[in-house]
């Protein structure tokens, strides 16, 4: 269980990944020995900046907020020392991206610079426009790395970058992903299916890819949705579905047009830090011990998740 495993910082992390990382992509060789006992679903080890920005990238151009670790807390700190991976973040439809604050807070906090597009938020978004939105941002990502003066120059890592998303964004991170060679791991929160189809997307893509689901959820259920994606997958791939988990739970309040579950939103939240930024820094290689908390006992038998997955 989450709740029984020892808090770890970051810091110990990254340097017991010095010697046991994996290759970006190969997450699923088991580490010979885990030093250390982490915990994703708590608070990790960096005070969380954010700023507002303008993407201007691969011939896009619009407004996000970044989330990222910070030397302090707060707006516009310079970013932690390091290399850090990079993950574009879709919001649902017609949701702003500060209701998925305080899961994206969690990822920077663990050291992941994590990019929230706040295109395609009117009525009629484009799915395929939102897709190429996501890979825009790391574009965007790769090209601070190496300009002089950027906050995140020389902060980071381009070789580990990732695409996730809520609901329609869950389903364009699928697109982008098929996209982009240079992604090369995908959680998603609630995918619902888009057009293009993100079941189709999910079909044609090699990389890992995590699909998290509620039971209770009625926007975007799990066996019209997240199911038909994960069964379109060959491998490499895992659906984790919250007992009474609801569509709107993943968010950090509801507005109208919502539902509900029979879990609460603290506990649907708590268990969704844990699963995906295990995900996260697994199979972006840089903490191998967590295997056994992605592929193994310790996620099969998760209290409160049911467990499906094809190594």
């Amino acid at each position: 269980m989450f709740r029984t495993l020892l808090r770890s910082s970051t810091a110990v992390l990254l340097t017991a990944a010095a010697a046991l990382a994996l290759a970006p992509g190969g997450a699923h060789a088991r580490p010979a020995a885990a030093a250390e006992v982490v915990d994703p679903s708590t608070t990790g080890s960096f005070p969380v900046a954010y700023t507002d920005v303008t993407v201007t990238a691969a011939g896009r151009s619009y407004s996000a907020r970044v989330w990222y670790p910070g030397t302090t807390a707060g707006a516009n700190a310079p970013a932690a020392a390091g290399a850090h991976p990079g993950l574009a973040f879709g919001h649902g439809f017609f949701q702003a991206v500060t209701q998925y604050e305080s899961l994206l807070k969690h990822y920077a906090s663990w050291g992941v610079i994590t990019v929230a597009p706040k295109s395609q938020g009117g009525l009629f978004p484009s799915h395929t426009a939102f897709a190429d939105d996501l890979n825009a941002a790391l574009t965007w990502l790769t090209t601070q790395n190496t300009t002089n003066g950027s906050r995140f120059a020389e902060r980071v890592d381009t070789s580990r970058y990732a695409v996730s998303g809520h609901s329609m964004g869950g389903g364009a991170a699928l697109i982008a992903a098929s996209r982009n060679p240079a992604v090369k791991s995908v959680t998603t929160l609630a995918a619902a299916e888009t057009n293009p189809s993100a079941v189709a997307a999910s079909a044609a893509l090699a990389i890992p890819v995590q699909y998290v689901g509620g039971s209770a959820d009625s926007i975007a259920g799990v066996a019209g949705n997240q199911q038909k994606m994960y069964d379109a997958k060959v491998s490499h791939t895992q659906l984790r579905v919250i007992t009474g988990g609801f569509h709107c739970g993943f968010e950090d309040s509801s507005g109208i047009g919502c539902d509900s579950g029979s879990t609460t939103r603290a506990v649907q939240l708590k268990l969704t830090y844990g699963i995906t930024t295990s995900w996260l820094l697994h199979t972006l290689g840089l903490d191998s011990s967590l295997y056994d908390q992605v592929w193994g006992s310790a996620a099969q038998n998760l209290a409160g998740v049911v467990y499906t997955a094809k190594p």
